[in-house]
């Protein structure tokens, strides 16, 4: 393992929370972060990779005619860098399936519900209009499909009366944090693979919900 390619590009368009969690983690050695590309030129992550010494690009997607080329110069930003995964980490758009052929098994995303429960968007408020008792998030292959990945780990919280979209945000946000460096370095030590539209961990196929950490 000791000559295994840790690279790391992180994909955002927002604040970047989720990219601190996977900075800190980076400390650890399990990989490194070799570059941070954003959609957005006043994303906060950026600040985020700058303090932290990583380089940064910004495509902006409104300057491209077509989302095929806007995702044919990001995919010629990302192989600047040469990674040997990409992380989404907030990263508002929809990839087209070329891209995704492109990076097949090297794609990972994070998604802020039980998965395959409410893909899309605006998930806590619609966990609470649907009465559900439980919630979470789902780290996932990247697909074709929309948060239709094979999922490869999940975190639940349990909802509790009183709370809020605002609420659950936060708590689904420290499951982030946790849950996200630690399938990264799975993926980066050789551990988790996607084949045949199928999440492997440590050579053994992962059940639909996935596993959690302490499956690991």
């Amino acid at each position: 393992m000791q000559n295994r390619d840790r690279s790391v590009v992180v994909l955002i368009s927002g604040n970047g929370s989720n990219l601190q969690a996977l900075i800190n983690h980076s400390a650890s050695g399990d990989y490194r972060i070799t570059g941070v590309i954003s959609n957005r030129a006043d994303a906060y992550g950026l600040i985020r990779a700058k303090q932290s010494d990583i380089p940064t690009a910004v495509l902006d997607h409104r300057e491209y005619e077509s989302r095929e080329l806007f995702d044919q110069a990001l995919a010629n930003a990302i192989d600047n860098y040469e990674p040997s995964l990409i992380v989404l980490a907030g990263f508002m758009r929809i990839l087209g399936a070329n891209f995704v052929q492109r990076y097949q098994g090297r794609i990972l995303n994070i998604h802020p519900s039980l998965l395959p429960a409410y893909p899309g968007t605006n998930t806590h408020q619609r966990v609470l209009d649907a009465g559900e008792k439980m919630h979470g998030v789902s780290v996932h292959f990247v697909t074709e499909e929309l948060d239709g990945g094979p999922v490869i780990a999940q975190e639940s919280i349990n909802i509790e009366a009183g709370d809020t979209a605002e609420s659950l945000a936060i708590k689904i946000h420290e499951k982030e944090h946790i849950l996200y460096p630690v399938v990264v370095s799975w993926f980066t030590d050789g551990r988790l693979r996607l084949e045949s539209n199928k999440a492997y961990l440590d050579h053994k196929p992962l059940a639909d919900s996935g596993a959690t950490i302490n499956d690991s």
